[in-house]
């Protein structure tokens, strides 16, 4: 039975890590990051409330909690980040990212206070992936919940491909809804 589930939760398909670190893809990488507060300006542009509660997908997160995640997410991301490079492998802190997208404050704070503190967090995740020398994109922190460790590198590529992934499922709704 598909009902488009894949095509509409993975848009640009599902995350393919890297088998191994090549240097050349940070600019793409991090322009993908500082880009992606600006795409979400542009693809809830002119949405309505009634809008923003609609799901991308049957089943799935409505835009609104969609958008909160991303900053969740994110920020999560840049601790990670500034812990590792201040730290010899840290072991970070897993969290549902399910039950966090069904705290008050998602329905209760609109879209675009989670997009203002996106522009601001990504404006400091860029300056600090800008400004890391060769070595630091090999440190690494240990997830648990995945029982590895995770090079900087990795987790830079993983989140401008999340950022793109969740920009792409809105941007997609409303295609087909014809907003």
């Amino acid at each position: 039975m598909d009902d488009g589930h894949e095509q509409y939760a993975y848009p640009i398909g599902r995350f393919q890590p890297m088998e191994r670190y090549e240097p050349e893809m940070q600019t793409e990488w991090i322009t993908a990051i500082e880009a992606l507060p600006a795409w979400l300006d542009a693809v809830i542009e002119n949405l309505d409330s009634h809008q923003l509660d609609t799901p991308y997908r049957s089943g799935g997160w409505t835009i609104n909690q969609v958008i909160h995640h991303i900053a969740d997410s994110h920020m999560n991301a840049y601790v990670r980040l500034k812990l590792t490079l201040t730290e010899d492998h840290p072991v970070v802190k897993p969290y549902d990212e399910k039950l966090w997208a069904e705290l008050p404050d998602v329905n209760n704070v609109p879209v675009n206070v989670s997009i203002t503190l996106l522009h601001a967090l990504h404006r400091r995740w860029v300056s600090t992936l800008r400004n890391m020398n060769e070595e630091d994109w090999e440190r690494s922190y240990f997830h648990p919940e995945h029982e590895r460790y995770v090079p900087l590198w990795e987790m830079t590529d993983l989140y401008a491909w999340h950022g793109r992934h969740h920009m792409e499922q809105i941007r997609t709704l409303r295609q087909r809804m014809g907003w």
